[in-house]
């Protein structure tokens, strides 16, 4: 049975290129939600023109799509709030 833990464990492991660090662990993933087959995910980018974005879109997609019992994946993105590395993540980072 597909569950909401599955679908985390994909999202750790699409990486952020320019950060090197997975979208789960930076804080990028806002909601995730599955229904009978059926995943959406909100999320937003480290800044309103990451390069990156729609990749990281594509990738997510991608990925939930492989796992068994999705039968479909949606995946919004927001600016709202704003992201904001938490104090543990911005030591991981240095800054």
């Amino acid at each position: 049975m597909l569950t909401k833990d599955n679908v985390i464990e994909v999202l750790k492991k699409v990486e952020d290129p320019e950060i090197q660090l997975d979208v789960w662990t930076l804080g990028l993933i806002y909601e995730v939600k599955v229904d009978e087959g059926k995943v959406f995910v909100k999320m937003t980018f480290t800044s309103m023109a990451c390069p990156y974005g729609p990749m990281l879109v594509s990738e997510i997609q991608q990925k939930i799509a492989e796992l068994n019992g999705v039968k479909d994946v949606r995946v919004e993105v927001t600016f709202d709030p704003v992201w904001q590395p938490s104090e543990e993540l911005r030591a991981m980072l240095g800054v």
